[in-house]
């Protein structure tokens, strides 16, 4: 069981329907077939992706998986009805399962972390709404002002180590780009200083320029006053 197309951000919400049509679909199929189906997905396509963005104290993650990728997640975790064992709810499409799926919520909080001077950023994961076309939405909120960070992302390499997610980073930060695989789920991210992730450091520089240019202001005022008593 193959379905090439791959969705991303930006699909029509017409598309999102039809494709969660398709999921549900899919889905079924998949619960009947066993547990190879997750094999069917696309480990050996494009990878995942996912973007990374920091606001202060706040990192703030997005990942995207293909429709099919979400199936295997979804049968991994368990949110898809056995149709052999009963009977499949077909008011919900597969889509809708996922988002109402507490495992698959866990298992999202499970495999995305982010951790600030070994002490793990408080984890949040939005409403799974518009799944498909929106991804997965995290926030991550840190001990303190971020300037570095250890992203580890292993979502779905425990079903097909050949399975990799590239994170592309929002915010300046080195490196800009990461693929992140079963060999190598963690990476850390470093802020550049130009792209706000210093706060502490631009307020000091801002707070020094400003008390030089009015020393400078206060000295030549003072050589303007002296002039003038010459005179």
């Amino acid at each position: 069981m193959r379905i090439r197309t791959r969705v991303r951000a930006g699909t029509p919400r017409t598309g999102g329907r039809l494709v969660g049509l398709l999921l549900a679909g899919v889905a079924a199929l998949g619960a009947a077939v066993g547990p190879a189906a997750p094999a069917a997905a696309h480990p050996f396509g494009p990878p995942s992706t996912a973007d990374i963005s920091v606001d202060g104290a706040r990192v703030t993650l997005v990942w995207q998986a293909a429709e099919d990728d979400w199936v295997a997640l979804g049968q991994s975790a368990g949110a898809f009805e056995d149709p052999t064992a009963g009977t499949v709810d077909t008011a919900l499409t597969g889509e809708q399962k996922l988002q109402r799926s507490p495992a698959v919520r866990e298992y999202l909080l499970r495999h995305v972390e982010v951790e600030q001077a070994d002490r793990s950023c408080v984890a949040e994961l939005l409403p799974l709404e518009r799944l498909l076309t929106e991804g997965a939405r995290f926030r991550f909120d840190c001990p303190g002002p971020v300037t570095e960070v250890r992203l580890t992302l292993s979502a779905l390499t425990d079903l097909n180590p050949a399975y990799r997610t590239m994170v592309t980073a929002r915010t300046p930060m080195t490196p800009a780009r990461a693929l992140f695989t079963a060999t190598g789920s963690s990476h850390d991210l470093r802020v550049n200083a130009t792209g706000g992730g210093r706060p502490g450091a631009v307020t000091a520089v801002a707070a020094g320029t400003g008390l030089a240019a009015v020393g400078g202001l206060a000295v030549l005022l003072v050589r303007r006053r002296r002039a003038g008593g010459r005179r």
